[in-house]
């Protein structure tokens, strides 16, 4: 896309505090249950890094980052079953 002028960023945000979870039906999981990024702050991180030109930014917390860290070093049928642990339906009640 140089070459036409246009930036693209993706934004890879972790759980963010909107609606999202409750509209999934995902109110009982951990991951809805569980403290969540501000999305003022997520959408900034997001803005700053396509003004600045990055190709990509993980915004948020630092434990989002650390888990996209960990997704690039461990196994990946790892990384799916501690995801899928986080967002099974009732997840929430097992702690």
């Amino acid at each position: 896309m140089k070459e036409t002028g246009v930036s693209v960023t993706a934004l890879m945000p972790g759980a963010t505090e909107t609606d999202f979870f409750h509209r999934a039906g995902a109110d009982d999981t951990k991951l809805g249950t569980n403290e969540k990024d501000d999305p003022a702050e997520v959408a900034k991180e997001g803005f700053e890094a396509l003004m600045s030109g990055k190709d990509h930014v993980v915004a948020g917390s630092f434990k989002n980052k650390l888990q996209v860290a960990a997704g690039y070093v461990l196994p990946d049928p790892l990384v799916a079953r501690g995801h899928a642990g986080m967002a099974e339906p009732g997840s929430a009640r097992r702690d």
